[in-house]
């Protein structure tokens, strides 16, 4: 790697910088698809749009800047431990914003490698791979995910098994809520009354 940057480097009759920026809107595309589309989507939080994309696209025009595909690699785990250290020196946020957070410098730095050294098809098809699995994970959390809670109940012949359906819309229409899953944590035959935990979505 040169220690000044090349006359005309920035040229559009230099294939080295107009690779540069086919592999940015590559980039631009999927950080897009994630972020907006995938993330916005299931977590609703704009505030975090400005954060993934700003150290996406930095990511990603500091790591083109570099030399070789080796200090491309070094240099994504040198910003991979800062944003750990940061993550620990700042406000918490949740497991999966720091997916995303790792998911967004992980595309950057893969769309940032050079196209002649690593094929353009392969950096499509890791992209596309990165971005379907994030909506497959988002899309198994939004049908497993639920709520519990502990209630007290006083319909102690609806706890059969054969009643179970029973249960289920009794609890429903007394929460107002689509419960999923009941569970018996003990019973008060003296009192008529049982100590339920019960399952339904967020």
């Amino acid at each position: 790697m040169h220690d000044n940057i090349p006359d005309g480097f920035f040229s559009l009759t230099n294939p080295t910088f107009v690779g540069i920026m086919w592999r940015f809107a590559i980039d631009l595309f999927f950080l897009f698809m994630l972020i907006r589309v995938v993330y916005f989507r299931y977590s609703k939080k704009p505030n975090f749009l400005f954060t993934f994309f700003l150290m996406g696209l930095v990511a990603f025009f500091i790591c083109s800047m570099l030399g070789t595909v080796v200090l491309d690699m070094t240099f994504a785990f040198g910003l991979f431990a800062v944003l750990a250290i940061l993550r620990l020196r700042t406000r918490n946020i949740s497991t999966k914003d720091m997916a995303y957070t790792f998911a967004t410098f992980g595309i950057s730095v893969i769309n940032s490698l050079r196209v002649l050294r690593f094929p353009l098809l392969g950096i499509l098809i890791i992209n596309t791979i990165i971005l379907i699995t994030a909506y497959l994970l988002e899309e198994f959390l939004v049908k497993y995910k639920s709520e519990c809670q502990s209630i007290i109940y006083d319909k102690l012949d609806l706890l059969k098994p054969e009643k179970k359906e029973k249960l289920l819309k009794d609890i429903s229409e007394r929460t107002g809520r689509e419960i999923l899953k009941i569970k018996i944590n003990r019973i008060n035959f003296k009192k008529k009354r049982a100590f339920l935990d019960i399952y339904f979505k967020d």
